[in-house]
């Protein structure tokens, strides 16, 4: 049954001036949502683009934006005291595999402290729904296919996953002491306009409209469900919508990793259509017209061979799973890439 609180209650979205905060939030907003953007603005890629998104959102009467950092324990105990916040979506997070080699405190701070504060102030405001976002690095060293919320996720193989792995274990703890209903969402892939310029189709087209070569590790050989972001945030909203809830058949005895008795879920995001890395690129050069020039290289640490993802549960529980052809999907990025930076 699809539960919908009070509308004058505003929606907290956490990373609202990122890649998928930013689509959330305006989707929420086009069905008549008040929603409070939080972001720290951090620089860890193109600022302008975070604030060219932001931009996009001012227009909206019902849209209000605070720039906080979510380590900030005191500001965000403040946040949560101020206004009548009954449902969270909470997207922000020091994303990245490849950067948690180099810079793993970042995730600590974010992921981990940043998290339980979204937590406590969850917990003191009887927020009625939490909406988190996990990744598909959570598999980490699994190799059975397609991934499955069923599994048992223990291997991480990067700092990146062990935190988001950390954040589905401590909201099912909250879920659990304080009955908050937490809804994990583990994210395959996600691309689309005005998508993250560290992620490889961004940097792709980049350099295959500059004539530069391209890196593409384990010799294009990578497996992706590669995930269009009109899916993800359908997926996410849905999601939104049906809080969780305990799962009577669960049991001690054989524990079901997805499931809980306390109102905790998880579900995957994908689109269920695993794409090797070298097709990938094929389409992206019809979509510009041009063709790259391939610089082949091994596998990076913290990278996983093939993400492929099970979405049968989402599927069954909110009535969605994702579709959008990777044609569709690139030739979309391109036309907004190309009219953004005039290209």
């Amino acid at each position: 049954m699809t539960t919908r609180t009070k509308q004058q209650d505003p929606i907290l979205v956490t990373g609202v001036a990122g890649f998928i905060g930013f689509h959330t939030a305006i989707r929420l907003l086009e069905r008549g949502e008040r929603v409070i953007g939080l972001d720290n603005v951090n620089d860890y890629y193109d600022v302008r683009l975070k604030k060219a998104r932001l931009v996009k959102l001012k227009p909206f009467k019902s849209f209000s934006f605070t720039k906080l950092d979510l380590a900030n324990r005191a500001g965000m105990k403040k946040m949560f005291a101020k206004q009548p916040i009954r449902r969270v979506v909470h997207l922000a997070a020091q994303a990245g595999v490849r950067y948690s080699l180099v810079n793993p405190h970042a995730y600590t701070d974010s992921n981990i402290e940043g998290f339980l504060n979204i937590l406590e102030g969850c917990r003191h405001a009887k927020v009625k729904h939490l909406v988190y976002a996990s990744s598909s690095s959570v598999y980490g060293g699994n190799t059975q296919m397609p991934f499955s919320i069923h599994d048992n996720v223990d291997h991480p193989v990067s700092l990146y996953a062990a935190s988001k792995k950390a954040n589905e274990l401590m909201a099912h703890c909250y879920a659990h002491l304080y009955r908050i209903p937490c809804t994990g969402l583990r994210f395959f892939t996600v691309y689309g306009p005005w998508g993250r310029p560290d992620m490889a189709l961004f940097i792709f087209t980049k350099a295959i409209l500059e004539g530069k070569p391209i890196e593409v590790y384990n010799h294009g050989k990578m497996r992706r469900d590669f995930t269009y972001i009109d899916d993800i945030v359908e997926g996410v909203i849905r999601t939104l919508d049906h809080p969780a809830t305990p799962n009577q058949a669960w049991s001690g005895d054989k524990p079901d990793p997805g499931t809980s008795s306390a109102p905790a879920r998880i579900y995957n995001i994908g689109n269920h259509q695993p794409v090797e890395l070298l097709h990938f690129i094929e389409v992206l050069e019809q979509a510009l017209g041009k063709k790259a020039v391939k610089k082949l290289l091994p596998i990076q640490p913290g990278d996983v061979p093939a993400t492929y993802a099970d979405v049968e549960d989402l599927t069954r529980d909110v009535g969605f799973a994702p579709a959008t052809p990777i044609e569709e999907g690139i030739a979309r990025f391109v036309q907004w890439y190309r009219e953004f930076y005039e290209k």
